[in-house]
C-alpha cells in the first residue's frame, strides 16, 4: 500500500428486521446484537461499532432499557456511532416524498433526544436503487455524506467508488460505494482478511482510501471475536497506521479534508439492481400510497380543526401512524422479497396507520363541520320527517360539506351516497347533476348516487345544498358529452375502442388535431417470467411477450350530461381484466377504473401506450423530483406520473405528448415511443433461484382494483399541470353530509393561497416542539419560481425564492410578531 491511502475498518451488522423471517424474529435479533456488539467493546477497547436505524434503538429502549443505557454511554464515548438518520433502511424509490422527510424528522429527532446527537452520515447499504432526489433530502435532513452498496459495479459502473452526489435541485454530498459486501461475504479463506486485502488494492489503484464494512449480517450477528483478532493481525502485518478500525463520520471527515477538490461529480440517479421490486407484491405498494397520503390529509385538517376550533391536536398518534409506514419501507417489505407471513403482517400495519389517519381525519372535519353556520330560516329543531336518511325539512335542501387536501383550487366530482333531484352550490346557484348506480343494491330504488362537479378552495371547503325532491334548474354547459357504442367524445378529445379486443383504437386530440397514439392503446400485454426470481436479479428489461389479453366485452355503462363510462372486460387463461374508460364533459382527460383478477405464475401484466410523437424524451416522477431517463426498455422505478413528449410527425417544433398518472404503481418502460406501465408480476415468494415445487406459493393472486388517467397535452408535462393532475387522482375531495345548525365558520373557506402554478405544498401540521405550524412545499417544474404564500386563518403572508426542483420547509410561530422562518427537516 502506498503511503496516501487507509483503510478504514467499519464494524457493523447489517440487520433485516424482516425478510426470510418476521418482525419479531428480527426484534429478538437486534437485542442479541447489539449485545454482542456491546461485548466487542469490552473485549477489545479500540473497536468501534456503526449503526443505523432509529427503529431498531426505539425497540430496544423499550424492551431492554439497561441495555438502552449502555448504548448511551457508548454514543457519549464516541465508539458506537449513529448514522443513517432514518427510521431503517429503506426501499429508496418507492416511498414519497413526504415519507423521506419524515424518516428524517422522527429519526433525528429522537437521536437528538436520546444520544445527544444527529446521524451525519446517510446509510441504505442493502437498498436495491436510490433515486436522484436524495442529496437534497439528506442535505436537508443534517446529512452531508451517504453509503451504499447496490447497484455494485457489475450492475453500473461508475469511474471511482468515491464521488459527490448532485441531485436536481444542486445538492451535494460526498457518497462511498462499498466495494464487494457490507459484510463478511467472501468465496474462501478467512472473509475478513481477503476481503480487507481486495479493498487495499482497489485503494491503491484509484489512490484513495476506502471503507471496508465487517461483520455477520443480515440476520444481525455483527464483529465476531475472530474478525477482530484478524484485523489485529493485518495491523501487525500492514501497519496500524494504513488498517484502521473506524466509523464512516470519521472516514468523510478526513477524506474531505484532503481529497474533496479532486473527487468526480455524479449527477444521476443509482440504478439498476432487481427492478422486478419496483411491481412485486402490488397490494403493499398501493396501500402505501394510500396511507401516505390520508396521513397528510389527516394532518392538515386536523391542523385547521386545532388552530378554529381547538380540536386537540393527535401527534402521537398520527406519529405513531408514520412509524408503521415508515418500518414498511424497509428495503425487503416494500421491495416486495419477503416470505409470504411478513407481508400478513405489513396488511396489518399498514391496517392500522389507515384507521389512526382515518379517526383523526374524521374528527377534523367533523369538528369542522359541525361548526359550520348552516342554520335554515323556518328550522326550529331537528326532526327526519321527510326522509329516514336525510334531515331535510319543507324542500329546505340539506348541506354538503365538501372539503379540499390540495393546495390549490380544484374542480372535481363528487359523488353523493343519495339520489337527489337537485343541488346548489352555497350561493344557490343550481350545479348540474347526473343519476348514476351506487354500490348498494338496496330494494328496486335505493341504489342510486347523485354525482355532480364540485369546486373547492384550496385546504379548504365549500358547503353545497341537495334537494331530495325539489328540481334545481342548472344553466345548461356549452360542453358536449356524446356516446356511440365504443365511442366516447367531448369537445377535447374523441377515444374510440376497437370492438373485438377492447383496445383503444384511436384517441384523438380535437384542439390540436393530434392523433395521441401510434397504433392500439391499453393494450395488455403478458410478458414471460420462468427466468426471473422474485428481485429479477440481472434483469433490467421485460419485453418476452407471449400474449396478450382479448375477447373484449364492451358495454356502455353510464351516459349523462357529466360523464359517460364504457366497460372493457378482457380475458387470458383464467385471468379477467376489467377496465372502466370515463370521460368528463369539461376535460380532455381520460380516467381508467381498473378491476384484475389474475391468475398467472411467472409471469408479468403491462399496459403499452404507444404515443405519437419523434425525438420524444422520458421523464418519471421520482420522490419530491423528477427526472429524465432513456427510452431504452429498461425497466424503471416512477411515482404518481410518467411522461413522454416529443415532436409531431413531420414538424421541427411542435411539441406534444402523453403522460401516464396512476394512484398505486411504481414499475413502468419506455422503449422508443412506447410507454409501459406495469400493473402485476406473479412471481414466488421470496425465490432466490429456489428449488421450485409444489410447495412454492406465488405473489398477487386474485383481486387488485387501481386508477389510471391518461393526460394529452400540447406543449411540455409542465405546461399541462401534470404533477397536479396526478395528486388529484391520488387525493380526492372528502364530504360530510350535514344537517341544520348555527356556527361560527362560514360556509365557504380557503386555507391558502399560493401565486405560483410550480409551486406544490405537500404537508401542513403542528411544529414537534408545539411552536407554531410547519409547512412543506417544492418547485415541481424543474425552474426557478417566486411565490407569495398566504395562509389566512393564521393571517400570514410571505414570499419565497425557490430554486429548480427545491424543497422548503416553513415554520409558522404562533405569535405574529415573529416572522415566518426557513427551517430543515427535522424542524430545526
Amino acid at each position: 500500500m502506498s503511503q496516501e491511502t487507509r483503510i478504514y475498518m467499519i464494524g457493523n451488522a447489517h440487520l433485516d428486521p424482516v425478510w426470510l423471517w418476521q418482525w419479531q424474529e428480527g426484534y429478538a435479533e437486534i437485542k442479541a446484537t447489539f449485545r454482542s456488539a456491546l461485548d466487542r467493546m469490552k473485549e477489545f477497547p479500540d473497536f468501534i461499532f456503526t449503526c443505523a436505524g432509529a427503529a431498531y434503538y426505539k425497540w430496544v429502549e423499550e424492551n431492554a432499557p439497561e441495555m438502552f443505557v449502555e448504548i448511551q454511554q457508548r454514543v457519549e464515548e464516541g465508539r458506537w456511532v449513529v448514522v443513517g438518520g432514518w427510521w431503517i433502511q429503506p426501499d429508496c424509490n418507492i416511498p414519497s416524498g413526504e415519507s423521506f422527510a419524515r424518516h428524517s424528522l422522527y429519526s433525528q429527532r429522537y437521536y437528538l433526544e436520546k444520544f445527544g446527537v444527529t446521524a451525519k452520515v446517510g446509510y441504505n447499504v442493502d437498498s436495491f436503487g436510490h433515486h436522484g432526489m436524495i442529496p437534497q433530502l439528506l442535505k436537508k435532513s443534517g446529512m452531508d455524506f451517504y453509503v451504499f452498496m447496490r447497484p455494485g459495479e457489475h450492475e453500473k459502473q461508475m469511474d471511482s467508488d468515491l464521488f459527490w452526489w448532485e441531485s436536481g435541485d444542486g445538492s451535494r454530498v460526498m457518497t462511498f460505494r462499498i466495494p464487494f459486501s457490507y459484510g463478511n461475504w467472501w468465496k474462501d479463506g478467512d472473509p475478513v482478511e481477503q476481503k480487507t486485502r481486495a479493498v487495499a488494492a482497489l485503494a491503491e489503484q484509484h489512490e484513495c482510501s476506502y471503507m471496508n464494512f465487517y461483520g455477520v449480517g443480515n440476520h444481525g450477528g455483527g464483529p465476531t471475536i475472530a474478525n477482530l483478532q484478524t484485523i489485529h493481525r493485518l495491523q501487525e502485518e500492514l501497519g496500524a497506521g494504513k488498517i484502521v478500525l473506524s466509523s464512516p463520520n470519521r472516514y468523510f471527515s478526513e477524506i474531505s479534508a484532503l481529497q474533496s477538490a479532486s473527487i468526480p461529480i455524479h449527477r444521476d440517479d443509482l440504478q439498476h439492481h432487481a427492478s422486478g421490486c419496483y411491481s412485486t407484491h402490488a397490494e403493499t405498494k398501493a396501500n402505501n400510497r394510500r396511507a401516505e397520503h390520508r396521513l397528510l390529509t389527516a394532518e392538515k385538517f386536523v391542523t385547521m380543526a386545532h388552530h378554529l376550533l381547538a380540536l386537540p391536536y393527535p401527534g402521537e398518534k398520527l406519529q405513531h401512524g408514520w412509524e408503521n409506514v415508515m418500518f414498511n419501507h424497509f428495503h425487503d417489505i416494500m421491495g416486495g422479497c419477503s416470505i409470504k407471513e411478513a407481508y400478513q403482517d405489513a396488511r396489518e400495519a399498514y391496517g392500522e396507520s389507515l384507521h389512526i389517519a382515518s379517526v383523526a381525519l374524521n374528527a377534523a372535519v367533523q369538528k369542522i363541520s359541525w361548526s359550520i353556520n348552516t342554520m335554515r330560516e323556518g328550522v326550529t329543531s331537528l326532526s327526519k320527517d321527510k326522509d329516514w336518511v336525510l334531515w331535510e325539512q319543507e324542500d329546505k335542501g340539506i348541506p354538503l360539506v365538501v372539503f379540499n387536501p390540495l393546495s390549490w383550487d380544484i374542480k372535481a366530482p363528487i359523488q353523493v351516497n343519495k339520489n337527489v333531484r337537485g343541488i346548489t352550490d352555497d350561493q344557490g346557484t343550481p350545479v348540474c347533476v347526473q343519476t348514476v348506480r351506487g354500490s348498494r343494491t338496496n330494494g328496486s330504488a335505493d341504489k342510486w348516487d347523485t354525482l355532480f362537479m364540485g369546486e373547492i378552495p384550496a385546504f379548504g371547503y365549500r358547503v353545497y345544498w341537495m334537494y331530495r325532491d325539489k328540481p334545481q334548474e342548472a344553466e345548461a354547459s356549452h360542453l358536449a358529452l356524446q356516446t356511440e357504442e365504443n365511442v366516447l367524445e367531448n369537445d377535447y378529445v374523441r377515444l374510440e375502442l376497437e370492438p373485438h379486443t377492447g383496445y383503444i383504437k384511436r384517441l384523438i386530440d380535437k384542439r390540436q388535431g393530434q392523433d395521441v397514439l401510434k397504433g392500439r392503446g391499453a393494450v395488455p400485454v403478458v410478458i414471460d417470467e420462468h427466468d426471473s426470481d422474485t428481485w429479477s436479479h440481472g434483469i433490467c428489461k421485460f419485453r418476452n411477450e407471449i400474449g396478450k389479453f382479448a375477447d373484449a366485452e364492451i358495454r356502455l355503462l353510464e351516459k349523462g350530461p357529466l360523464r359517460a363510462r364504457i366497460r372493457v372486460t378482457n380475458r387470458y387463461n383464467r385471468s379477467v381484466l376489467r377496465q372502466d374508460f370515463i370521460l368528463y364533459h369539461d376535460r380532455p382527460e381520460i380516467e381508467v377504473k381498473v378491476k384484475l383478477d389474475w391468475r398467472e405464475e411467472h409471469k408479468m401484466l403491462k399496459l403499452s401506450f404507444p404515443v405519437n410523437v419523434e425525438q420524444m424524451k422520458a421523464t418519471y416522477e421520482i420522490p419530491y423530483g423528477h427526472i429524465e431517463r432513456p427510452a431504452n426498455g429498461e425497466e424503471e422505478p416512477g411515482q404518481q406520473w410518467i411522461d413522454v413528449t416529443g415532436l409531431t410527425e413531420g414538424t421541427a417544433d411542435q411539441t406534444y405528448g402523453l403522460a401516464l398518472v396512476n394512484d398505486s404503481k411504481y414499475s413502468f418502460d419506455v422503449f422508443e415511443n412506447d410507454v409501459r406501465m406495469t400493473v402485476v408480476r406473479s412471481p414466488i415468494f421470496a425465490d432466490h433461484f429456489g428449488v421450485r415445487d409444489e410447495w412454492c406459493e406465488f405473489m398477487d393472486q386474485g383481486v387488485q382494483e387501481f386508477n389510471y388517467g391518461l393526460v394529452p397535452h400540447a406543449g411540455s408535462w409542465q405546461d399541462a399541470q401534470v404533477v397536479k393532475k396526478a395528486y388529484e387522482l391520488n387525493v380526492p375531495p372528502v364530504s360530510i353530509v350535514e344537517t341544520y345548525h348555527r356556527g361560527v365558520l362560514p360556509q365557504s373557506f380557503a386555507g391558502i393561497r399560493v401565486s405560483s402554478e410550480q409551486i406544490v405544498v405537500t404537508a401542513f401540521k403542528k411544529a414537534e416542539d408545539g411552536q407554531g405550524y410547519i409547512l412543506r412545499c417544492y418547485e415541481t417544474s424543474g425552474k426557478e419560481a417566486s411565490a407569495t404564500i398566504e395562509i389566512p386563518m393564521l393571517e400570514r403572508k410571505w414570499s419565497a425564492r425557490f430554486g429548480k426542483c427545491e424543497i422548503k420547509t416553513f415554520r409558522i410561530p404562533l405569535s405574529a410578531e415573529q416572522e415566518v422562518q426557513e427551517n430543515n427537516f427535522i424542524e430545526l
